[in-house]
């Protein structure tokens, strides 16, 4: 079939518990206890927990006091990124050594496009067992994968049998699998879109596939299209092993809040500057300016402005965030303030081509 989406061998690796694996790696008094890796502080957030932690309803992301109540015993351990960063590279070594097609999304996880593989090796399943085998030998860590046909159904596999397994959807699987999914695993559903779809009576990927194309972009915009194919097993994206930067931003979260826009003014400076380091290390710049908002009540609010050029200097960057940050009125004190650029001059404009729907091809060695 001319029109036919290449079927390819997809894993998608994503190490257990990362940061947290690796402080209990190194400490030995830390194994088998809950840890939080992040700030003690009230005003600290999680970073990663344990799975000991994570029985307790730990989560990343999580403000610190909220953790600490859920496990009183709850140990907190500094994050030591250049050591993360030393066994990711020892775990990126090993993706390398049976495709050149790596897509790192974090310092834990990436996708691998193993379709055709230095080893030689046609099976899929038997690649991604190896990679994880080799990952334990030399760091002893342990990781997940998921194996299918394209990076989304990949990613959602890669979370069945965690920790330290791995699952196979099979391209004949594919479609009975994702009709069965809950629309809360689809990767790119978040809250608030889970609640909406809810109120729409579509709660499993069978529910959304009964939606038409018109129906979903009419009530989720762009997404709708994206939703519209992936439930039908579509989803082109290659492995990319070079991604192009899409934003690049920093924030802060402060010991106490802020209610004045002065004061806040005052930290969102300090917060360009950081900014402008990082796009001069990079070589980049951007055309849209998002302040991010959130307020002690952990509401999170964005305001947005593009401009019709790009900028990198931090004086135009203050300009604009001051413009965005008295744009309305600051409802509450305020507990993170962040700033980001996207809209960057790396990214690379070209038609969106239209996917097509196709026939899986069912006979395909996994």
């Amino acid at each position: 079939m001319d029109d036919a989406i290449p079927i390819r061998k997809i894993i998608h690796v994503d190490m257990d518990a990362f940061f947290a694996s690796v402080e209990q790696l190194d400490n030995p008094d830390l194994r088998g206890k809950p840890i939080a890796v992040g700030g003690n502080s009230d005003r600290g957030v999680v970073a990663a927990a344990s799975y000991e932690a994570r029985k307790f309803g730990v989560r990343s992301a999580m403000a610190s006091a909220v953790a600490k109540r859920n496990c009183p015993d709850l140990i907190f351990v500094k994050p030591r990124f250049e050591r993360y960063k030393e066994i990711s590279k020892i775990i990126r070594k090993i993706f390398l050594e049976y495709t050149d097609l790596v897509e790192p999304l974090s310092l834990d996880e990436a996708y691998l496009d193993v379709t055709e593989n230095k080893k030689g090796n046609p099976s899929a399943t038997l690649i991604a067992k190896e990679i994880r085998q080799q990952i334990f030998k030399e760091t002893g860590l342990n990781a997940s994968a998921g194996i299918s046909i394209n990076k989304f159904i990949a990613k959602v596999a890669s979370d069945i049998n965690k920790p330290n397994g791995q699952k196979t959807i099979n391209p004949e699987e594919v479609i009975p699998f994702l009709e069965n999914l809950s629309i809360r695993k689809f990767y790119g559903v978040g809250k608030v879109t889970q609640e909406k779809m809810y109120n729409q009576g579509i709660f499993t990927g069978k529910d959304l596939k009964s939606k038409s194309l018109d129906y979903l972009t009419e009530t989720f915009g762009k997404s709708g299209t994206y939703y519209y194919y992936v439930v039908r097993g579509i989803h082109s994206s290659e492995v990319k092993p070079n991604r192009i930067r899409k934003s690049l931003g920093a924030e802060r979260t402060f010991f106490e809040n802020i209610s004045s826009e002065v004061f806040m003014m005052e930290r969102l400076k300090d917060i360009a500057e950081e900014i402008e380091r990082r796009l001069s290390k990079s070589k980049v710049a951007g055309k849209t300016i998002t302040l991010k908002i959130k307020y002690s009540d952990f509401t999170l609010h964005t305001r947005s402005k593009t401009l019709p050029y790009f900028i990198s200097e931090k004086g135009l960057i203050i300009e604009i965030v001051q413009e965005l940050l008295f744009q309305e009125k600051v409802s509450n004190s305020v507990r993170l303030l962040g700033i980001s650029l996207s809209n960057l001059n790396t990214e690379k404009m070209g038609k969106i081509k239209k996917q097509k729907e196709v026939v899986v091809q069912l006979k395909f060695d996994f």
